[in-house]
């Protein structure tokens, strides 16, 4: 009538994954996502950085989709002439490409 207690198999039977195929699978996955990801992101933020600090008067460039010329520039804002008389302020840092120039007629 009573019922013995099962235990499971310590020692033998089964395998133990190995330390160093854990390690090595772990440091792969990071040196992956570091190449697929956070390289290629500063890549992007240092040329955007040499970008923002490039700009100039007269420089024609792309602000969320508004295309304009620059007129006046400062630290924090940048003056654009999007039509003939028609200038808006935009931040600095929201220039997104810098065009050719001729781009604009």
């Amino acid at each position: 009538m009573l019922i013995e207690n099962a235990f499971a198999d310590v020692l033998g039977g089964g395998s133990t994954p190995d330390m160093g195929i854990n390690l090595f699978f772990i440091a792969f996955m990071f040196l992956a996502l570091y190449f697929m990801i956070i390289r290629p992101q500063l890549k992007r933020q240092k040329e955007q950085k040499s970008l923002l600090e490039s700009l100039s008067k007269g420089d024609e460039v792309v602000v969320g989709g508004i295309v304009g010329k620059i007129v006046e520039i400062d630290a924090n804002f940048v003056r654009l002439e999007v039509a003939k008389g028609t200038v808006i302020q935009v931040q600095r840092s929201a220039v997104s490409n810098l065009l050719p120039k001729g781009s604009l007629k």
